[in-house]
């Protein structure tokens, strides 16, 4: 059985849209976000980075106690390997879904819901213009990328549907929010429309929907109490401002050592081609957290 820690987002659809197609047997958890529940302690030993999704899985396939998963990608790797669906395993197969797997982690994800949160943000915080017209162009860039992939194949990984579909579509469903016109890239829509039809797709993208809730109709000062919560840093990490101060001052003492270094670079004894480097001032959280950058010297 597994546990899916889920609240109805693009995200968290990614993994009930798999669940649903496969028939895999799981509970719903849900983790309601304008809340806060991502923060609570039990959560956090899922995921220390108190984002949703995250799975657990009793059954693990080691025969072992139960085994979390976050990161939506990473968990549908993990439960396509599970269930040996949805991910080909030949070396060609395998990789062309993987890379696309990425992409969307990397590049349509993040993008799209930048787009998307400008958007909606109007100019509360001041004039957004400039990140409307910045996320709203990439987004439009990451539809031709879409759009380009899919004039040759029936899928983005070729002639079968895989993970690399699934992790991207839920981040499609909301193109008007994104300010996109689908009309524009035939080959996209032609995909869109066609996953968008699958049952299990549907099954999955209606999952939590009765949780939900319409944020633009509540109270502002609801509203406010929101966005309050989605800005919270962890307490395990530093502060937002004094982790600003320190990376200014850790980028300012790393320019200057690299100035020295490549000014004595020559009088380095041999086998001393590699030191790390770190300002004397630099605090102890962000010193764990960072991995020593090494200079390199001729």
């Amino acid at each position: 059985m597994i546990d899916l820690h889920y609240w109805p987002t693009p995200n968290g659809k990614k993994v009930s849209i798999f669940l649903e197609e496969t028939g895999t047997p799981y509970r719903l958890v849900p983790v309601n976000i304008g809340r806060g529940d991502q923060f609570k302690p039990d959560y956090l030993r899922l995921n220390p980075n108190h984002r949703m999704p995250a799975i657990v899985d009793h059954e693990p396939a080691d025969g072992g106690g139960p085994l979390s998963v976050f990161e939506s990608g990473a968990i549908l790797f993990y439960l396509a390997e599970k269930t040996g669906k949805f991910w080909p395993q030949d070396l060609r197969g395998k990789y062309e879904a993987t890379q696309w797997v990425i992409w969307q982690m990397a590049n349509q994800g993040p993008k799209l819901g930048e787009a998307g949160h400008f958007r909606r943000l109007g100019d509360r915080e001041g004039d957004q213009s400039y990140a409307v017209r910045r996320f709203t162009d990439e987004a439009n860039r990451l539809y031709g990328v879409l759009n380009m992939r899919l004039r040759d194949r029936r899928y983005l990984a070729g002639d079968e549907f895989t993970i690399a579909d699934i992790v991207s579509y839920p981040w499609t469903v909301n193109w008007q929010a994104q300010g996109q016109d689908i009309n524009e890239f035939k080959h996209f829509k032609r995909w869109f429309e066609e996953v968008g039809a699958r049952p299990g797709v549907q099954r999955g993208l209606a999952v939590g929907a009765d949780l939900s809730t319409d944020n633009s109709k509540l109270s502002e000062e609801e509203q406010a109490r929101i966005r309050k919560i989605s800005a919270r840093p962890s307490r395990s990490g530093l502060s937002l401002s004094n982790s600003s101060k320190s990376a200014r001052r850790f980028a300012s003492g790393i320019a200057q050592k690299q100035g020295a270094a490549g000014r004595h670079s020559s009088r380095m004894p041999a086998g001393k081609s590699r030191r790390a480097i770190w300002p004397r001032r630099l605090g102890s959280g962000l010193k764990a957290a960072i991995k020593p950058l090494a200079a390199w010297s001729s």
